[in-house]
Formats: C-alpha cells, sequence, structure tokens
C-alpha cells in the first residue's frame, strides 16, 4: 500500500481512507502494530483530547511508530490531534508527546476578540511560509477545515510550514524532515485537502 493509517482509536481513519482513494492512492489501516511494519507512508489521524491520544499511543504503537518515522525516516503526517502529538507535549494535558517535533500545543490565542468562538471550527485561509511538498505556495487562496481549541508553538520557527489566522495568526502545519503535521483536516477540505493527500501520498520513500 501506499499509505498507511493508523487506527488506535482515537480518529476517523475511514473519511482519511476515502479521501486518499478519491485520489487514487492505495492506503490501508492499521489496527494493531504489527500491521504497520511494513508501511511506506505513515498517516496518524486524531481528535479528542491530548492525554487520551497519548494513552492510544503509549498502549502499544510508540516503538514501531518510532522505528518507521525516526528511525527509517518513512514520509509520516499527524492530522489535527495527531499533529500535536508529534510534541513534546500539550497545556491541554500532562502526558509527554511523541516529542518528535520541537514545540507544544497552546489553547489558541483569539487576540481578546470576543466574537470568536472556541473550538475554532470552520474553513480558514492557509498561508504557506516556505517551499514545501505538500501545500502548494503559487496556487492562490486555499482553505481548510479547521476543528480545534490548541494550535502548535514550535521552538524553531523553520518547523513552521503555514500559518491561518483567528484572530492572530497560528501554526496550522509543520514540518521536520520526513515528519508533517497539519492541524486542519484534509480529509474534509475538498479541492485542497485532496491535492494535500494526493502529495502526501506520492512523496518518495
Amino acid at each position: 500500500m501506499d499509505v498507511t493509517i493508523i487506527d488506535c482509536g482515537i480518529g476517523n481513519v475511514k473519511s482519511v481512507k476515502r479521501m486518499f482513494e478519491a485520489v487514487d492512492v492505495k492506503a490501508s489501516v492499521a489496527s494493531f502494530p504489527i500491521e504497520a511494519h511494513d508501511a511506506r507512508r505513515l498517516v496518524l489521524p486524531g481528535v479528542g483530547a491530548f492525554d487520551a491520544g497519548m494513552s492510544a499511543l503509549n498502549a502499544g504503537w510508540r516503538e514501531v511508530l518510532d522505528e518507521l518515522s525516526i528511525k527509517r525516516r518513512i514520509p509520516t503526517l499527524g492530522i489535527c490531534l495527531g499533529m500535536q502529538l508529534l510534541c513534546r507535549g500539550s497545556e491541554e494535558g500532562r502526558l509527554e508527546g511523541l516529542s518528535w517535533v520541537a514545540g507544544e500545543a497552546r489553547r489558541i490565542d483569539t487576540g481578546g476578540d470576543r466574537s470568536l468562538k472556541i473550538p475554532h471550527m470552520g474553513w480558514s485561509e492557509v498561508m504557506p511560509t516556505r517551499d514545501n511538498p505538500l501545500i502548494a505556495t503559487a496556487e492562490g487562496t486555499q482553505r481548510f477545515y479547521h476543528v480545534h481549541k490548541f494550535s502548535v508553538v514550535c521552538d524553531d520557527p523553520d518547523t513552521e510550514l503555514a500559518t491561518a489566522t483567528y484572530g492572530r495568526p497560528f501554526t496550522t502545519a509543520v514540518q521536520r524532515d520526513n515528519i508533517f503535521g497539519v492541524q486542519f483536516h484534509p480529509e474534509k477540505s475538498h479541492k485542497f485537502g485532496m491535492a494535500l493527500m494526493r502529495r502526501f501520498g506520492t512523496l518518495p520513500c
């Protein structure tokens, strides 16, 4: 398979799989760590609370994920909570994250605008901050669907791949070498999400 989607009970893997298949990228779902050992590209979707997500990964997944993403360096994509789990931790919880990306998830700062509700829910324009293999920098306005209360704050600005604005700008995509994270849901983002998932599904591995 071109892409292996991790199903440890924290994300809607079916919609992610359907979107990959819609762009002719072969995708499989790994419900047990042993099913991911031969992965060529890895996707970690997630929704919900940070500690619940890390508890699910700590229940047998950490070793195989470190092997695939850190040692074998296969392309890896965290989606929504999955992006936050790539970091060392979150204001929301107490557990240590995967620590693959230097940064932490913090509650969205709306800049004091009381008209903006939390969670941030809906379509936002996403602006790439540098050339990258997932989000084109020369295709005009690109909008992606967000649902989140927290966003990642990177230690190194060079880790940031794209921003969006909700009261204030926030990091909505990151990259560290072979590891990518997006705060939005590409599987719910129509043509822009389809383009991103097609690009990820064809990254060299």
